[in-house]
């Protein structure tokens, strides 16, 4: 997706080589001209998919999720990340491990959100080491339903969370812009889109 593309090289800073920092339109300021691009182009790439459900992570993929959620008309429900009064006992839970924040954590969804009958769309800012959406797979695996694809903004191609994906669920996973590896400061791209 080249607009993605042209605003992660204008606006995006690389930390210690490692960590691509994108906080001024993706999950800290939000621009959501470019979040309903994304969503449009989630929508173009699994329509044909059948989805009744989409998942994600508290918090930064809640928006993502739920403007991409527009061109589905269906509901979004977010893997809590935080144990809550208000949270039902009876979940789904999975432990994932952060790279960001090298820690691990327990996310849960309420077991009334994902039902066998769901064909569910997990949506994620980032993949880096793929913990995250590995941790969404066994959310759904437990509730029965299917995974019926993964939709990444950004994939950091370069650790590998691609593989381990496809390790737990052979899915169809659509990364709007693949980082390769960076040079320095620089960012680069793997050609496809």
């Amino acid at each position: 997706m080249d607009l993605l593309k042209e605003r992660i090289l204008k606006d995006g800073r690389v930390i210690d080589g490692r960590i691509i920092k994108v906080d001024n339109f993706l999950n800290h300021q939000l621009d959501i001209d470019l979040f309903n691009e994304i969503g449009k182009e989630f929508y173009r790439r699994f329509a044909a998919k059948n989805i009744t459900r989409i998942l994600t992570i508290e918090t930064s993929g809640v928006a993502i999720a739920a403007i991409t959620a527009q061109y589905f008309h269906v509901p979004v429900v977010f893997a809590k990340k935080q144990e809550a009064g208000n949270l039902s006992p009876e979940v789904f839970a999975s432990e994932v491990y952060s790279f960001t924040k090298d820690k691990y954590y327990k996310i849960r969804v309420d077991k009334r959100f994902i039902q066998p009958t769901d064909r569910v769309l997990i949506i994620d800012d980032f993949l880096a080491q793929g913990n995250a959406v590995c941790g969404l797979i066994d959310i759904v695996q437990a509730a029965r339903a299917e995974v019926a694809g993964v939709g990444i903004v950004i994939e950091k191609g370069f650790q590998k969370g691609r593989e381990k994906i496809l390790k737990r669920a052979p899915v169809q996973i659509e990364s709007l812009a693949i980082i390769k590896g960076f040079q320095g400061d620089k960012i680069i791209f793997e050609n496809k889109d």
